[in-house]
């Protein structure tokens, strides 16, 4: 009986105890660091940061506080956290070496939320593919092509090439080529194109536009068409343009060529011999 109470007062009672603590410091530690992580985001949401780094952000201050209050509860039950520090750093060298690409993708995908090089509903052309960004991941970056399909884009294609961003600075140049025949007059339909463009509200004043002969071609005297529009608008003003130059140029009686060229046959005698 004694022997009992002996093993109960020695070990029984200890362990109990550590345990308890070692639970308390853990259910405890956590709501601190919940706390703590949500106090943080406050500011950040605040100060207008992107809500993907704030998120983010919050999940790693509490990740890094829950790692603190684990390995404190641990060594409140007596087992050595030197050890366990090894044994977790292999096994994390381990699964980094296995998850590389996963792990550079994710790197690539915090350079994309620190530094925006584009936002959500941008259209920009970047790892090989172009279309709208729906959604920027910590692994990926989904974008919509116009007809309406789905590009998963890893994020380090996406940060190790090269990013073109369609609307970035919100205003786009329409760069026309128009030829019309030698045999026309220029300045006529200089004065065309120019009262096209001014007739059309969409196209800004400021950048003004630009319409200046560019090159005497082979077939034609070319003209650089080059006026300035919103960049939600380029597509449509940049149709609408090709279609009504055409038009008025055909009513003005100015043609535009297009390539031909001219074959001549030459029929040549032979004597037969005998």
């Amino acid at each position: 009986m004694e022997e009992g109470m002996s093993i109960f007062n020695d070990y029984v009672i200890p362990w109990g105890i550590r345990i308890v603590l070692a639970l308390a410091i853990f259910f405890i530690g956590k709501a601190i660091a919940r706390a703590v992580a949500d106090f943080a985001k406050k500011p950040m949401d605040k100060s207008g940061m992107d809500k993907m780094l704030v998120k983010f952000l919050g999940t790693l201050i509490y990740t890094v506080l829950l790692i603190a209050v684990v390995l404190a509860a641990v060594d409140q039950i007596g087992i050595n956290i030197t050890s366990l520090l090894a044994i977790v750093g292999a096994a994390g060298l381990a699964v980094g070496l296995a998850l590389k690409d996963s792990l550079s993708n994710f790197a690539a995908g915090i350079m994309i939320i620190i530094f925006r090089p584009f936002k959500i509903g941008d259209f920009i052309n970047a790892g090989g593919n172009a279309g709208t960004v729906d959604e920027i991941g910590l692994f990926c970056t989904l974008m919509r092509t116009p007809d309406n399909q789905r590009i998963i884009v890893p994020n380090s294609a996406v940060i190790g090439g090269t990013i073109v961003n369609v609307n970035a600075l919100g205003t786009r140049r329409v760069d026309l080529v128009i030829g019309i025949s030698y045999d026309d007059n220029v300045g006529q339909a200089r004065d065309i194109i120019l009262g096209i463009i001014d007739a059309d509200p969409r196209i800004l004043k400021d950048p003004a536009p630009g319409v200046a002969v560019a090159e005497l071609a082979d077939s034609s005297v070319n003209f650089n068409v080059r006026p300035w529009v919103k960049a939600e608008d380029y597509w449509a003003v940049r149709s609408d343009l090709l279609e009504t130059i055409k038009l008025s140029l055909d009513q003005a009686g100015i043609t535009i060529p297009y390539p031909q060229r001219d074959v001549y046959m030459h029929t040549i005698a032979t004597e037969q011999k005998q």
